[in-house]
């Protein structure tokens, strides 16, 4: 499963469904939650499990964000959308990993009662929404089997402690942003998992989108959400390895293979170590 981008399109909105299809993103989250209205979330959870029933070839992966569970509506879309075609979900407002279980064990009694395979549906997490997920990221280390991902978000955060702002003026993150940012992806190391960084808000911003892309992707992202079609194909150039990189990487895993022994090494009159090896095996895996 890649997850370089993943596209948001709202579930209530076959029009967008059809053109996002199309778009080549990695992942397309059809939202039940923030991009619906109320008024409309029956209808959405409908549209999106019919949408399931299309089986015809894919190449993304189908994820639906479902409610949290302070709406009590979390359950009623599992129940809906948990089918075969189901690739993963996306789990907003999560408060750590107790969260994550309890999602697991109604995914268990789904699969089985749709003659599921069992475990088939992964997990992505937006962990960082709620004040006490701020403190409970280090629990998603052990990792629950099905979970894939964490992404960090600003938006309910920053409403959750009464922020007045997110933004400096100049665009960066304020303090408590930047280490939500900043935890969200230490957790995801220590779990092991896919590390997403959070939407850019201005899809009219091209330039703006790639040079975060960039930065994102040097301090160890691998992936990006999108709110836009857009935006898909900047995000995928910017979490790929350039061929430069890759010859690179594979010129250091074919020098460490040459000397099995060496913990370190020169290559093109450069000093290269073990860290180096790792960090060129996570490139050519991401190619």
């Amino acid at each position: 499963m890649r997850l370089r981008s993943l596209l948001f399109v709202p579930g209530d909105s076959e029009k967008k469904f059809a053109k996002a299809s199309g778009i080549g993103a990695d992942v397309l989250i059809l939202d039940l939650e923030d991009s619906v209205a109320p008024s409309m979330k029956e209808a959405a959870r409908a549209q999106v499990a019919a949408l399931l029933d299309d089986r015809s070839q894919r190449d993304w992966s189908f994820f639906v964000r479902v409610n949290p569970f302070d709406t009590g509506m979390t359950f009623d879309d599992l129940a809906a959308v948990v089918k075969p075609g189901l690739d993963g979900l996306l789990i907003p407002k999560a408060n750590g990993a107790a969260d994550i279980a309890r999602i697991g064990e109604e995914l268990d009694r789904l699969e089985a009662k749709a003659g599921m395979t069992q475990g088939s549906v992964k997990i992505a997490v937006v962990a960082t929404e709620t004040p006490l997920a701020m403190f409970n990221l280090g629990s998603y280390t052990p990792p629950h089997p099905r979970l894939v991902a964490l992404t960090w978000g600003a938006e309910d955060l920053a409403a959750a402690i009464g922020a007045t702002g997110n933004k400096e003026e100049d665009g960066h993150w304020t303090d408590p942003y930047r280490l939500a940012r900043s935890l969200c992806l230490y957790a995801s190391a220590s779990a092991g998992v896919a590390p997403v960084d959070t939407l850019y808000a201005d899809f009219r911003n091209p330039e703006g989108l790639e040079t975060d892309c960039r930065r994102a992707r040097r301090d160890g992202f691998t992936g990006r959400i999108a709110i836009h079609p857009d935006q898909v194909a900047i995000i995928n150039r910017c979490f790929s390895p350039s061929d430069e990189e890759i010859a690179e990487a594979q010129k250091i895993v074919d020098a460490f293979a040459a000397n099995p022994d060496a913990g370190t090494l020169g290559i093109d009159g450069k000093m290269v170590d073990i860290p180096h090896l790792k960090a060129a095996r996570r490139t050519l895996a991401s190619a």
